[in-house]
């Protein structure tokens, strides 16, 4: 089962969370937008009894949410770090505000002064905030508000929106520090360890199940059998190499296939959270080889063996160089960042909709090239000669699909692209690649 988060926080924090959370498919967000951080407590309040862990958007709302809800579950919030301070000071010094010096809250002297030394301007006048944060919004307003006026800086820095939304009503120049992406990276990676169900899964088996793309090709290609042994242990060394780092145990099943068992809580720092598998990327480097990798989770030996088979299958239809993941629940995530970069990591494929898509004709294979073109390209619209090309099929046989799928709900017409000669080409949409889900 997915994890469940409650993320509470504005609309704007909240979406930045979101789209950093698509690299983490073990979470099912659940969201509360609120509008003043003393909103917050209610709304934990509310999730507490349905997530595992909470994410606030400061640290004003978490110390609110402490004070208040009793501590039943792991609390996390999004902190603010230099990495937040870097481009809040570049945009400004874009505008050429930096001149007069810069008044600050919600960060230490210590950490902004580091800054300012990293970027070279060490120099900048500097005056810091030296109460909390939580202080209130008048305070803060009131500090920024006589510095500037005062003539002793010509930029505030504010960690909270709506002080930033004050000054900015009030015509005094600043810039609001949000969190980077690699903040709230860490911060769901601490939230995710802090959950129960997450520890519980740490010690559960993980199998794994390496095959090399084309390796008749690549043997065909070699000149004699010494070449061909050398490779062999070529990739076998890799592959060793790669299952030591996971502290797991490794078998040849064959010169183009490997097997592997390691523990679910070692897989996941290793692959940062199910994002990518640098085996590949090595293998692609090193020796010019592209590899098809299944990972399995399963409660028994078996189950995780035969949910690898299954992933490796799914990774062999799509067109291999990829990987996929198929958990206890039967749910796949994939595919997995290999030799070439992906836009995104999909979250899991639930099965209903791998049932849906098979009841209406669309074979597996059909569906992870889909599910693959859609991580890498962003693309869930094809023409038909589009569509016949990622499915390796012909035209004929793509119109008669398409026909199929749009009967059964799967394709919709989009639109029509217009050609010189001729009638218009229809575009067709798959609106389940759509879903925010994945």
């Amino acid at each position: 089962m997915q994890i469940k988060i409650g993320i509470i926080g504005t609309e704007f924090i909240v979406e930045r969370t979101l789209a950093v959370l698509k690299s983490f498919p073990t979470f099912a967000p659940m969201v509360r937008i609120v509008e003043q951080d003393d909103e917050s407590p209610f709304a934990a309040a509310e999730l507490s009894q349905e997530v595992e862990v909470l994410l606030l958007s400061g640290p004003h709302a978490h110390r609110m949410v402490k004070e208040k809800l009793p501590p039943s579950i792991p609390i996390h919030y999004l902190p603010l770090t230099g990495a937040g301070l870097y481009k809040a000071i570049f945009k400004a010094m874009q505008g050429g505000k930096l001149r007069g010096g810069i008044s600050i809250d919600t960060l230490t002297r210590n950490i902004v002064t580091r800054t300012l030394k990293d970027l070279g301007i060490e120099d900048t006048k500097l005056i810091v905030y030296d109460g909390p944060s939580y202080d209130g919004s008048e305070k803060l307003v009131e500090f920024h508000q006589r510095n500037v006026i005062e003539g002793r800086c010509s930029i505030a820095f504010t960690g909270m929106r709506h002080v930033a939304q004050r000054l900015t009503r009030l015509d005094i120049p600043n810039e609001w520090l949000l969190p980077s992406e690699q903040d709230i990276i860490v911060t769901l990676e601490r939230a995710l360890l802090s959950t129960e169900s997450r520890r519980g899964k740490e010690s559960q088996i993980v199998v794994g199940m390496i095959k090399v793309d084309d390796f008749g090709k690549l043997v065909m290609q070699r000149p004699n059998e010494h070449e061909v042994q050398k490779l062999k242990l070529d990739i076998h060394r890799m592959v060793l190499g790669y299952v030591e780092s996971l502290d797991g145990y490794s078998m040849s099943a064959g010169g183009d296939e490997f097997l592997f068992c390691t523990t679910r809580g070692i897989f996941e720092r290793e692959t940062s959270g199910y994002k990518t598998i640098p085996l590949a990327k090595d293998a692609s480097k090193s020796l010019g080889i592209s590899l098809s990798v299944g990972i399995g989770f399963g409660m028994t030996a078996n189950e995780a063996g035969t949910n690898a088979r299954a992933a490796l299958r799914k990774s062999r239809e799509a067109g291999g160089n990829t990987g996929f993941i198929v958990r206890e629940d039967a749910t796949v995530i994939g595919p997995l960042e290999m030799s070439d970069p992906v836009q995104s990591v999909l979250a899991p494929t639930e099965p209903a909709l791998i049932r849906k898509a098979e009841d209406a004709g669309m074979t597996s294979a059909y569906l992870s090239r889909l599910l693959t073109n859609m991580a890498k390209f962003g693309k869930y619209e094809y023409k038909v000669h589009d569509l016949a090309a990622t499915l390796g099929i012909s035209v004929r046989s793509a119109h008669r699909l398409i026909l199929l799928w749009t009967d059964n709900g799967l394709v919709e017409i989009s639109g029509f692209e217009k050609v010189p000669k001729g009638r218009p080409r229809q575009i067709f949409r798959f609106p389940f690649l759509m879903d925010k889900s994945l």
